[in-house]
């Protein structure tokens, strides 16, 4: 686990001073880590918001050079080199040093034109055959003009190994088009519904002017994957989602080459037009694999037009699909493969059945795997016949806390538990969220294998170690204000072979909440 001593975070201010002509005003990341490499990031950007959204770049390539150290001083530098930012990928830069050491902590920093970008954290996989701790946070779903980005700061001092982003990394909707059951805009998004490449250029530069999120990206290594709002609300395959705008597929294809450009991706995830290589493996030793899921661009369109129902048969139909055939067999083939000691599936949407209609009948969300039963039922069977060990899914997208059980038969509660999953609340999505125990107490009833929900804003801070996996849910009491404290809401441990879950102890008392009626979700 890293340590705290090192790398400091930078004051919470509202936007961080920077030189005249400065052009790391995004900051830096890294992802993707394996045992000897990583991916380092950067984007040249003196003027992250400025017109046509090439961030005051002039419509050249530049030279960046880059460094890895062991060191925070940069006294043992390891590997350097020089890259070229291109003007056609918006001057973003992506490295990928390789012959590094497995389970090492590393620096690194990128110089341009006279100016050094602030400096970055890393670590590589430890190396097969070793299992060590590892320490994680869990995320999803920061919409800009719903809240500060505080949950990224308070999960950033937790100081996490490694960061999952399980998707709706930014929002498409143009300024107040999507607005807090209050009607609160906190802080407004860049002008127009994205559409076009430098509308979305400009969405992801104005995210990573937070001083939160750019913090995040500096301490630790992420895996991330997309999910609908990077392109647009609940689109499905080669279906647009609820804009019902033309011209899809070149929103797609748009959506797909800001995300690469902003993110840090390995050049297999390079977008070929309005496709993109997401789903992938990645080990961390023999402690665990992440099997990192695509659950929007193979799957077929959300049955009954889509939303909240309790009367659409369709979603039933066998043929449906949700990851598609080659992606399962993919799944299936490293299921059965793996020797780690935890699998853990990197997803975005609602796995478990989640019936929101009190008493007979079900109502649920058909934008979940409740809208393609039989895909649900061919992935946990799947599961169950690889023999996998520890399956843990890990899930955002539905803007609450959630912690459940997976069972061969949600209908049946004593019915075989195929593993657990673990559900992240949202960043700010929603705004400030609410606690309402009563309503609770419902939801857990019509769904006993569920065993904790929460609907205020937050992250989820886990440990995994060859005996257990440990998951410590983190709310904030407000995100439409800054400096919210996190307190942990919910702890459970899963034990290595039981495929369960167990409450830990008790956790820290709650600051006391407005009530409010349980509902189905309101995500749009």
């Amino acid at each position: 686990m890293i340590g705290t001593a090192g790398l400091t975070l930078a004051p919470q201010r509202a936007s961080a001073s920077r030189r005249t002509g400065d052009p790391f005003t995004l900051g830096v990341a890294s992802g993707a880590p394996t045992a000897d490499g990583i991916v380092l990031w950067t984007r040249l950007a003196p003027r992250p918001l400025a017109d046509g959204g090439h961030g005051g770049m002039p419509d050249r390539n530049v030279d960046v050079e880059w460094q890895l150290a062991e060191d925070e001083r940069f006294t043992r530098v390891v590997r350097s080199g020089t890259v070229a930012a291109r003007s056609s990928w918006a001057h973003s830069v992506h490295v990928e040093p390789t012959g590094l050491q497995p389970g090492r902590e590393y620096f690194y920093r990128f110089r341009a034109g006279g100016h050094l970008s602030p400096t970055g954290r890393t670590r590589t996989a430890p190396a097969p055959g070793t299992a060590p701790a590892l320490a994680f946070g869990a995320v999803s779903c920061s919409n800009y003009e719903q809240g500060y980005f505080t949950a990224y700061r308070r999960l950033a001092e937790q100081h996490p190994d490694l960061i999952l982003h399980l998707g709706d990394y930014i929002y498409e909707y143009a300024p107040g088009g999507y607005k807090n059951s209050d009607g609160k805009i906190v802080r407004s998004h860049t002008a127009h519904r994205c559409q076009t490449l430098a509308e979305y250029r400009l969405r992801h530069a104005q995210y990573k002017t937070d001083p939160d999120l750019r913090a995040l990206h500096a301490l630790a290594p992420w895996i991330a994957v997309n999910d609908d709002h990077e392109i647009e609300n609940n689109w499905a395959g080669v279906h647009p989602g609820t804009s019902g705008r033309p011209n899809f597929a070149e929103r797609k294809r748009a959506g797909y080459r800001a995300y690469y450009e902003h993110m840090p991706l390995r050049r297999s995830a390079l977008p070929h037009g309005s496709s993109m290589q997401l789903y992938r493996r990645l080990a961390w030793g023999d402690l665990a694999t992440f099997h990192v899921l695509d659950t929007r661009q193979f799957r077929d369109d959300q049955p009954c037009d889509d939303g909240v129902r309790d009367d659409c048969t369709q979603r039933l139909a066998t043929g449906r699909v949700l990851v598609g055939s080659t992606q399962r067999k993919w799944l299936a083939a490293g299921l059965r493969s793996s020797r780690a000691r935890w699998n853990l599936l990197v997803q975005q949407i609602f796995m478990a059945q989640h019936d929101y209609h009190l008493g007979p009948g079900k109502e649920v969300l058909l934008d979940t795997w409740d809208g393609y039963t039989a895909e649900r039922d061919r992935v946990l069977g799947d599961l169950v016949a690889s023999g996998a060990r520890n399956p843990v899914v890990l899930t955002g997208d539905i803007h609450c806390h959630y912690a459940s059980d997976l069972l061969v038969d949600f209908d049946d509660p004593d019915s075989r538990r195929v593993g657990v999953e673990l559900v992240t609340t949202s960043v700010t999505s929603d705004g400030d969220g609410y606690d309402a125990p009563a309503g609770r107490a419902i939801e857990l009833a019509e769904n006993p294998h569920i065993a904790y929900a929460d609907q205020r804003r937050g992250f989820i801070a886990g440990r995994l170690t060859p005996t257990e996996l440990r998951a410590d849910f983190h709310t904030l009491p407000y995100v439409t204000k800054r400096n919210a404290p996190s307190t942990v809401t919910a702890s459970f441990t899963v034990a290595d072979g039981a495929h369960r879950l167990a409450r830990s102890s008790a956790p820290a008392a709650r600051a006391p909440q407005a009530a409010a009626a349980a509902g189905a979700p309101r995500k749009p």
